[in-house]
């Protein structure tokens, strides 16, 4: 799955801003408190909404009047345009999921918009597989035929009644087979990642037993690392081979099971005879281990976020880890990174790369390839050397 659109409006200080054309690889800078954790966060309210309801996603960011941007105008909204990935080489119809949120007359937070829709071609006109606004509407039954009739096809709908006005529709019927294109977008939400790595978390032992996926903190680490080694040995010998080339001197990481039943990382250094416990191990070197289990994940996750993977990291670890990050995308998965490195944005390319304008309290995302300056200085010149010369206008906090 392939997230190619995003616009948002009156989220936070997106007043009313899209980017488009996304690649798989995607690096967002920008000036503190410009917005990158807040468009990373539109992703964490979806998923909240999801699991809970809208009403619960706001009061966790602080409620409706928190979340809404300053002088807006309408509802909260945040619309998604994404394609599944191709069958048989065959690319997939573009999906649009658009959710609206607003106030009722008592004040509280309801779903006003919610559909899901298809478009057949640049031209071809929408289908609308799912409609609803306040707790009522209705989804196509029939999507199978979507494809294989073509133009004739004719849609036949069910009409739903949620329990709720500030639940979302996707989270009931997402749980049946027969809305493909809803429970498509479902597992997006539900398998997202946005890393929020600990580094204290990763280095302590924890319980006994395995963990198929790296959890968002690293504080599973060993767990993780023992259920690839043991269920995909070829996975876990290409990122011991990884990590042998980025950190001098490790030749072997095991996961050990101690006497009280806990599991701790050990990493053997080829210059000492015995090996060393994760808790003595550099934060440099814990994190770039943990981004290798993640990246190399049997199961990836269809969308990372991941906030400034520069820290701990030697600057020249960076262009390194940037490749990691693109390999990923290149196997099918979606990455999304902020960053305030320019060692790290000097392993870029242009269409790769994204910064946030922040003016008068609201922002807007410019795309580096979109500036014909920048596009002909690159031809000579490493991007993060460009954005530390100010030709990123409105990137930094000094620049004007």
């Amino acid at each position: 799955m392939k997230i190619e659109k995003v616009r948002i409006k009156n989220f936070k200080v997106y007043l009313d801003t899209e980017i488009k054309d996304l690649p798989n690889f995607c690096v967002f800078l920008g000036a503190n408190g410009s917005g990158k954790s807040t468009l990373f966060d539109v992703f964490g309210f979806l998923s909240d909404a999801l699991k809970n309801d809208v009403k619960t996603a706001l009061g966790r960011r602080g409620g409706y009047k928190e979340v809404y941007s300053r002088n807006g105008s309408g509802d909260i909204m945040i619309e998604i345009k994404f394609r599944n990935s191709d069958i048989d080489g065959k690319k997939q119809p573009l999906i649009t999921y658009e959710l609206s949120v607003g106030l009722n007359d008592a004040n509280m937070p309801i779903v006003t918009k919610e559909i899901l829709s298809y478009r057949r071609g640049r031209n071809g006109r929408p289908y609308k597989f799912l409609e609803f606004s306040k707790g009522k509407g209705s989804a196509i039954v029939n999507e199978s035929e979507f494809e294989t009739k073509k133009q004739e096809f004719k849609d036949q709908r069910e009409e739903q009644t949620l329990d709720n006005p500030h639940i979302l529709a996707i989270k009931g019927l997402g749980q049946f087979q027969k809305f493909h294109a809803v429970s498509s977008f479902r597992r997006l939400l539900e398998n997202w990642y946005i890393s929020n790595f600990q580094i204290q978390a990763a280095q302590n032992s924890g319980d006994t037993g395995l963990s198929k996926h790296l959890s968002t903190t690293g504080d599973n680490l060993a767990q993780a690392t023992k259920y690839i080694y043991e269920n995909h040995p070829a996975v876990f010998q290409g990122i011991l081979d990884k990590m042998k080339e980025r950190v001098p001197g490790i030749e072997k990481v095991e996961a050990q099971e101690t006497i009280d039943g806990r599991i701790i990382l050990q990493f053997s250094d080829g210059s000492f005879k015995d090996p060393f416990t994760s808790r003595f191990v550099s934060d440099g070197t814990m994190k770039m281990f943990a981004y290798l289990i993640l990246l190399n994940d049997p199961e990836p996750h269809p969308l990372l976020c991941i906030e400034e993977p520069e820290n701990y990291l030697h600057h020249d670890l960076l262009m390194e880890l940037a490749e990691e990050f693109r390999e990923y995308s290149d196997r099918g998965g979606q990455v999304f990174i902020s960053s305030h490195s320019p060692d790290f944005v000097n392993a870029l390319e242009p269409q790769e790369l994204f910064w946030l304008e922040k003016k008068n309290g609201h922002t807007s995302i410019k795309r580096a390839s979109d500036d014909p300056m920048i596009m002909a200085l690159s031809k000579e010149n490493q991007l993060g050397y460009l954005w530390k010369q100010g030709y990123f206008i409105g990137s930094g906090p000094n620049t004007k």
